[in-house]
Protein backbone atom coordinates (compact mmCIF):
# COMPACT_ATOMS: atom_id res chain seq x y z
CA UNK A 1 0.00 0.00 0.00
CA UNK A 2 1.68 3.17 -1.20
CA UNK A 3 -0.50 5.35 1.02
CA UNK A 4 0.35 3.51 4.23
CA UNK A 5 2.82 4.60 6.88
CA UNK A 6 5.57 2.15 7.73
CA UNK A 7 7.08 2.23 11.21
CA UNK A 8 10.56 0.71 11.40
CA UNK A 9 11.12 -0.82 14.83
CA UNK A 10 8.79 -2.40 17.40
CA UNK A 11 10.41 -1.14 20.56
CA UNK A 12 8.82 1.42 22.85
CA UNK A 13 9.02 4.17 20.21
CA UNK A 14 7.55 2.08 17.40
CA UNK A 15 4.73 0.80 19.59
CA UNK A 16 3.82 4.34 20.67
CA UNK A 17 3.82 5.43 17.03
CA UNK A 18 1.58 2.47 16.17
CA UNK A 19 -0.87 3.41 18.91
CA UNK A 20 -1.31 6.96 17.64
CA UNK A 21 -1.50 5.86 13.99
CA UNK A 22 -4.23 3.41 14.99
CA UNK A 23 -6.10 6.12 16.88
CA UNK A 24 -5.87 8.38 13.83
CA UNK A 25 -7.10 5.55 11.56
CA UNK A 26 -4.06 5.89 9.32
CA UNK A 27 -3.13 2.60 7.55
CA UNK A 28 0.22 1.41 8.87
CA UNK A 29 2.59 -1.50 9.31
CA UNK A 30 5.31 -1.95 11.93
CA UNK A 31 8.41 -3.80 10.75
CA UNK A 32 10.78 -5.28 13.32
CA UNK A 33 14.18 -6.89 12.67
CA UNK A 34 14.10 -9.12 15.75
CA UNK A 35 11.92 -12.15 16.41
CA UNK A 36 9.69 -10.34 18.89
CA UNK A 37 8.73 -6.85 20.00
CA UNK A 38 10.63 -4.93 22.65
CA UNK A 39 13.42 -3.17 20.81
CA UNK A 40 16.64 -3.04 22.82
CA UNK A 41 15.04 -4.09 26.11
CA UNK A 42 15.43 -7.89 25.79
CA UNK A 43 19.18 -7.48 25.19
CA UNK A 44 19.93 -5.35 28.26
CA UNK A 45 21.73 -6.79 31.29
CA UNK A 46 19.73 -9.00 33.64
CA UNK A 47 19.62 -6.72 36.68
CA UNK A 48 18.68 -3.52 34.84
CA UNK A 49 15.81 -1.65 36.44
CA UNK A 50 14.04 1.48 35.28
CA UNK A 51 15.42 4.77 36.52
CA UNK A 52 11.86 6.12 36.68
CA UNK A 53 9.00 4.65 38.77
CA UNK A 54 6.19 2.71 37.13
CA UNK A 55 3.74 5.61 37.40
CA UNK A 56 5.96 7.57 34.98
CA UNK A 57 6.88 4.67 32.68
CA UNK A 58 3.74 4.06 30.64
CA UNK A 59 3.11 4.11 26.92
CA UNK A 60 -0.05 5.88 25.71
CA UNK A 61 -3.33 4.12 26.40
CA UNK A 62 -2.05 1.48 28.83
CA UNK A 63 -0.69 2.04 32.33
CA UNK A 64 2.41 0.13 33.41
CA UNK A 65 1.12 -2.83 35.49
CA UNK A 66 3.30 -2.42 38.57
CA UNK A 67 3.10 -0.58 41.91
CA UNK A 68 3.23 3.14 41.14
CA UNK A 69 6.40 3.85 43.10
CA UNK A 70 8.30 0.68 42.13
CA UNK A 71 11.20 0.54 39.67
CA UNK A 72 10.40 -2.37 37.31
CA UNK A 73 13.20 -4.62 36.09
CA UNK A 74 14.08 -5.46 32.51
CA UNK A 75 11.94 -8.59 32.15
CA UNK A 76 8.88 -6.76 33.49
CA UNK A 77 9.39 -4.03 30.91
CA UNK A 78 9.75 -6.58 28.09
CA UNK A 79 6.55 -8.31 29.18
CA UNK A 80 4.73 -4.96 29.28
CA UNK A 81 5.83 -4.07 25.74
CA UNK A 82 4.73 -7.46 24.42
CA UNK A 83 1.39 -7.19 26.20
CA UNK A 84 0.96 -3.67 24.82
CA UNK A 85 1.40 -4.85 21.22
CA UNK A 86 -1.07 -7.69 21.79
CA UNK A 87 -3.64 -5.54 23.59
CA UNK A 88 -3.89 -3.05 20.74
CA UNK A 89 -3.46 -5.75 18.08
CA UNK A 90 -0.79 -3.71 16.35
CA UNK A 91 0.16 -4.99 12.86
CA UNK A 92 3.77 -6.06 13.37
CA UNK A 93 5.94 -8.09 11.01
CA UNK A 94 8.95 -9.50 12.87
CA UNK A 95 12.20 -11.06 11.61
CA UNK A 96 12.35 -8.41 8.89
CA UNK A 97 15.33 -6.07 8.75
CA UNK A 98 15.03 -3.09 6.42
CA UNK A 99 18.33 -2.62 4.62
CA UNK A 100 17.64 0.12 2.06
CA UNK A 101 15.06 2.80 1.37
CA UNK A 102 14.65 4.67 -1.91
CA UNK A 103 12.32 7.51 -2.89
CA UNK A 104 9.62 6.41 -5.31
CA UNK A 105 6.69 8.38 -6.80
CA UNK A 106 6.46 10.80 -3.90
CA UNK A 107 6.76 7.98 -1.39
CA UNK A 108 9.26 5.28 -0.53
CA UNK A 109 10.35 1.82 -1.61
CA UNK A 110 11.77 -0.24 1.27
CA UNK A 111 13.77 -3.42 0.78
CA UNK A 112 14.54 -5.93 3.51
CA UNK A 113 17.81 -7.81 3.86
CA UNK A 114 15.93 -10.87 2.53
CA UNK A 115 14.75 -8.97 -0.55
CA UNK A 116 11.15 -8.32 0.49
CA UNK A 117 9.80 -5.03 -0.87
CA UNK A 118 7.41 -2.62 0.86
CA UNK A 119 5.89 0.65 -0.32
CA UNK A 120 4.94 3.57 1.90
CA UNK A 121 3.80 7.15 1.68
CA UNK A 122 5.41 7.97 5.03
CA UNK A 123 8.09 6.38 7.16
CA UNK A 124 8.58 6.65 10.91
CA UNK A 125 12.09 5.58 11.86
CA UNK A 126 11.69 4.20 15.38
CA UNK A 127 14.81 2.12 15.79
CA UNK A 128 15.62 4.29 18.76
CA UNK A 129 18.59 5.91 20.40
CA UNK A 130 19.89 2.71 22.01
CA UNK A 131 20.41 0.27 19.15
CA UNK A 132 24.02 0.97 18.09
CA UNK A 133 26.62 0.67 20.89
CA UNK A 134 29.17 3.48 20.93
CA UNK A 135 32.71 2.25 21.47
CA UNK A 136 35.41 4.95 21.67
CA UNK A 137 38.86 4.36 20.22
CA UNK A 138 41.57 5.09 22.78
CA UNK A 139 45.35 5.31 22.35
CA UNK A 140 47.08 1.92 21.92
CA UNK A 141 43.74 0.09 22.19
CA UNK A 142 44.65 -2.47 19.53
CA UNK A 143 47.67 -3.61 21.56
CA UNK A 144 45.60 -4.61 24.59
CA UNK A 145 45.64 -8.40 25.01
CA UNK A 146 42.77 -8.53 27.47
CA UNK A 147 39.06 -8.43 26.73
CA UNK A 148 37.22 -5.27 25.65
CA UNK A 149 33.44 -5.23 25.92
CA UNK A 150 30.59 -2.80 25.57
CA UNK A 151 27.84 -2.86 28.18
CA UNK A 152 25.49 -3.98 25.37
CA UNK A 153 27.14 -7.41 25.69
CA UNK A 154 27.01 -7.53 29.48
CA UNK A 155 24.39 -9.83 31.01
CA UNK A 156 25.52 -10.71 34.53
CA UNK A 157 28.63 -10.97 36.70
CA UNK A 158 29.24 -14.72 36.25
CA UNK A 159 32.12 -14.34 33.77
CA UNK A 160 33.84 -11.63 35.81
CA UNK A 161 34.43 -13.47 39.11
CA UNK A 162 37.95 -12.81 40.43
CA UNK A 163 38.89 -10.62 37.45
CA UNK A 164 40.52 -7.19 37.39
CA UNK A 165 37.97 -4.99 35.63
CA UNK A 166 37.82 -1.34 34.57
CA UNK A 167 34.34 -0.01 33.78
CA UNK A 168 34.37 3.17 31.67
CA UNK A 169 31.45 5.58 31.98
CA UNK A 170 29.68 7.94 34.34
CA UNK A 171 25.99 7.26 33.66
CA UNK A 172 23.43 5.29 35.62
CA UNK A 173 24.12 2.05 33.76
CA UNK A 174 27.91 2.33 34.17
CA UNK A 175 27.57 2.81 37.91
CA UNK A 176 24.95 0.10 38.30
CA UNK A 177 27.13 -2.41 36.45
CA UNK A 178 30.32 -1.39 38.28
CA UNK A 179 28.66 -1.78 41.68
CA UNK A 180 27.27 -5.18 40.69
CA UNK A 181 30.68 -6.37 39.46
CA UNK A 182 32.44 -5.04 42.57
CA UNK A 183 30.73 -7.78 44.56
CA UNK A 184 32.66 -10.49 42.70
CA UNK A 185 35.65 -8.74 41.08
CA UNK A 186 38.29 -6.05 41.62
CA UNK A 187 36.66 -3.09 39.87
CA UNK A 188 37.59 0.50 39.08
CA UNK A 189 35.11 2.93 37.57
CA UNK A 190 36.95 5.27 35.17
CA UNK A 191 35.28 8.60 34.37
CA UNK A 192 36.43 11.75 32.61
CA UNK A 193 34.59 14.00 35.05
CA UNK A 194 33.44 13.59 38.66
CA UNK A 195 30.11 11.77 38.91
CA UNK A 196 27.16 14.16 39.20
CA UNK A 197 24.74 12.52 41.61
CA UNK A 198 21.14 13.72 41.81
CA UNK A 199 18.89 12.53 44.64
CA UNK A 200 16.27 10.11 43.31
CA UNK A 201 13.78 11.17 45.99
CA UNK A 202 13.16 14.68 47.28
CA UNK A 203 10.79 15.36 50.19
CA UNK A 204 9.46 11.82 49.93
CA UNK A 205 8.71 12.00 46.21
CA UNK A 206 10.64 10.53 43.29
CA UNK A 207 12.31 13.27 41.27
CA UNK A 208 10.17 12.31 38.26
CA UNK A 209 7.12 13.46 40.21
CA UNK A 210 8.71 16.86 40.66
CA UNK A 211 9.67 16.96 36.96
CA UNK A 212 6.07 16.12 36.07
CA UNK A 213 4.70 18.76 38.47
CA UNK A 214 6.95 21.50 37.15
CA UNK A 215 6.80 20.42 33.50
CA UNK A 216 10.59 20.13 33.48
CA UNK A 217 10.82 17.00 31.33
CA UNK A 218 8.26 18.36 28.87
CA UNK A 219 10.11 21.63 28.37
CA UNK A 220 11.06 22.13 24.72
CA UNK A 221 14.82 22.00 24.24
CA UNK A 222 14.73 24.53 21.41
CA UNK A 223 13.99 27.34 23.88
CA UNK A 224 16.59 29.35 25.76
CA UNK A 225 15.41 28.00 29.10
CA UNK A 226 15.35 24.46 27.70
CA UNK A 227 18.93 24.72 26.46
CA UNK A 228 20.04 26.20 29.80
CA UNK A 229 18.48 23.32 31.75
CA UNK A 230 19.85 20.77 29.31
CA UNK A 231 23.40 21.97 29.88
CA UNK A 232 23.03 21.76 33.65
CA UNK A 233 21.37 18.36 33.79
CA UNK A 234 23.41 16.52 31.18
CA UNK A 235 25.11 13.49 32.66
CA UNK A 236 23.35 13.46 36.03
CA UNK A 237 23.05 10.12 37.83
CA UNK A 238 19.87 9.45 39.78
CA UNK A 239 20.78 8.03 43.17
CA UNK A 240 18.77 6.73 46.12
CA UNK A 241 21.93 7.03 48.20
CA UNK A 242 23.22 3.56 47.38
CA UNK A 243 25.44 4.60 44.48
CA UNK A 244 27.23 7.45 46.25
CA UNK A 245 27.66 5.31 49.38
CA UNK A 246 29.25 2.46 47.42
CA UNK A 247 31.57 4.84 45.56
CA UNK A 248 32.63 6.46 48.83
CA UNK A 249 33.40 2.97 50.16
CA UNK A 250 35.51 2.21 47.05
CA UNK A 251 33.08 -0.52 46.00
CA UNK A 252 34.03 0.21 43.22
CA UNK A 253 36.88 2.69 43.35
CA UNK A 254 36.50 5.69 41.06
CA UNK A 255 39.49 7.12 39.21
CA UNK A 256 40.03 9.71 36.52
CA UNK A 257 39.99 8.17 33.05
CA UNK A 258 43.12 6.28 32.04
CA UNK A 259 45.29 7.83 29.34
CA UNK A 260 45.97 4.80 27.16
CA UNK A 261 46.00 1.05 26.90
CA UNK A 262 49.08 -1.13 27.28
CA UNK A 263 49.51 -4.71 26.16
CA UNK A 264 48.52 -6.00 29.59
CA UNK A 265 46.23 -3.29 30.88
CA UNK A 266 45.92 0.47 31.14
CA UNK A 267 48.09 3.46 32.01
CA UNK A 268 46.43 5.91 34.38
CA UNK A 269 46.63 9.69 34.16
CA UNK A 270 49.46 9.79 36.73
CA UNK A 271 51.56 7.49 34.53
CA UNK A 272 50.96 4.40 36.66
CA UNK A 273 50.51 1.21 34.59
CA UNK A 274 48.17 -1.49 35.82
CA UNK A 275 47.41 -5.00 34.60
CA UNK A 276 43.72 -5.44 33.72
CA UNK A 277 41.75 -8.46 32.52
CA UNK A 278 38.65 -6.73 31.13
CA UNK A 279 37.74 -3.18 30.12
CA UNK A 280 33.98 -2.69 29.86
CA UNK A 281 32.75 0.44 28.10
CA UNK A 282 29.39 1.71 29.35
CA UNK A 283 29.64 4.62 26.95
CA UNK A 284 26.15 4.77 25.53
CA UNK A 285 24.60 4.27 22.14
CA UNK A 286 23.93 6.01 18.86
CA UNK A 287 20.80 5.79 16.70
CA UNK A 288 20.64 2.83 14.32
CA UNK A 289 19.66 4.49 11.05
CA UNK A 290 21.98 2.98 8.44
CA UNK A 291 18.99 2.04 6.29
CA UNK A 292 18.47 5.76 5.62
CA UNK A 293 21.89 6.23 4.00
CA UNK A 294 20.43 6.58 0.49
CA UNK A 295 17.95 9.34 1.36
CA UNK A 296 20.16 12.32 2.27
CA UNK A 297 18.55 12.12 5.71
CA UNK A 298 21.68 11.91 7.87
CA UNK A 299 24.60 14.18 8.64
CA UNK A 300 28.24 13.13 8.29
CA UNK A 301 28.17 11.49 11.72
CA UNK A 302 25.16 9.37 10.77
CA UNK A 303 22.76 11.38 12.92
CA UNK A 304 19.34 12.40 11.60
CA UNK A 305 18.68 15.86 10.23
CA UNK A 306 15.36 16.71 11.82
CA UNK A 307 13.33 19.18 13.78
CA UNK A 308 11.20 17.67 16.57
CA UNK A 309 11.07 14.34 14.74
CA UNK A 310 10.27 15.74 11.27
CA UNK A 311 13.02 15.31 8.70
CA UNK A 312 14.33 18.63 7.42
CA UNK A 313 15.69 17.07 4.22
CA UNK A 314 13.28 14.27 3.23
CA UNK A 315 9.56 14.90 2.82
CA UNK A 316 7.48 12.17 4.48
CA UNK A 317 10.24 10.92 6.81
CA UNK A 318 9.77 11.08 10.59
CA UNK A 319 11.44 9.91 13.77
CA UNK A 320 10.28 8.75 17.19
CA UNK A 321 12.52 7.68 20.05
CA UNK A 322 15.55 9.89 19.46
CA UNK A 323 17.35 11.14 22.54
CA UNK A 324 16.26 14.72 23.27
CA UNK A 325 14.07 14.70 20.17
CA UNK A 326 11.89 17.44 21.63
CA UNK A 327 12.61 17.43 25.36
CA UNK A 328 14.49 15.83 28.23
CA UNK A 329 12.19 12.76 28.32
CA UNK A 330 12.00 12.03 24.58
CA UNK A 331 13.77 8.65 24.46
CA UNK A 332 12.09 7.26 27.58
CA UNK A 333 8.99 5.13 28.04
CA UNK A 334 7.05 8.16 29.26
CA UNK A 335 8.46 10.43 26.54
CA UNK A 336 7.94 8.50 23.30
CA UNK A 337 4.13 8.78 23.48
CA UNK A 338 3.91 12.59 23.28
CA UNK A 339 6.58 12.69 20.56
CA UNK A 340 4.75 10.01 18.56
CA UNK A 341 1.48 11.90 18.90
CA UNK A 342 3.12 15.04 17.54
CA UNK A 343 4.57 13.16 14.57
CA UNK A 344 1.27 11.47 13.74
CA UNK A 345 -0.54 14.81 13.80
CA UNK A 346 2.01 16.06 11.27
CA UNK A 347 1.37 12.99 9.10
CA UNK A 348 -2.38 13.67 9.23
CA UNK A 349 -1.82 17.21 7.97
CA UNK A 350 0.53 15.96 5.24
CA UNK A 351 -1.93 13.34 4.00
CA UNK A 352 -4.64 16.00 3.64
CA UNK A 353 -2.46 18.33 1.56
CA UNK A 354 -0.88 18.23 -1.90
CA UNK A 355 2.60 16.72 -1.97
CA UNK A 356 5.42 19.02 -0.92
CA UNK A 357 3.29 21.66 0.76
CA UNK A 358 3.55 21.10 4.47
CA UNK A 359 6.96 20.08 5.72
CA UNK A 360 6.86 22.96 8.16
CA UNK A 361 3.23 22.59 9.20
CA UNK A 362 2.40 22.67 12.92
CA UNK A 363 5.38 24.88 13.69
CA UNK A 364 8.04 22.47 12.47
Amino acid sequence: MANQTIVIGAGQAGLAAGYWLQQAKIPFQIIEAQASVGGSWPAYYDSLSLFSPARFSSLPGMAFPAPADSYPQRDTVVAYLQRYAEHFNLPIQTNTAISTIEPQNGGFRLTSSAGQVFHAGQIIAATGAFARPFMPELPNQAAFQGKILHSARYRDSADFVGKRVVVVGAGNSAIQIAIELAQVADVTLATRQPIRFQAQRIAGRDIHWWWWLTGFDRLALNTRVGRWIQQRTQGIVLDTGLYSRKINQNQPQRRAMFERFSATGVVWADGQPEAVDIVLFATGYRPHLSYLQGLNALDQAGLPLHRAGVSTTVEGLYYVGLEQQTNFASATLRGVGPDASRVVRHIQVRMQQPAGCCRWAMGQ
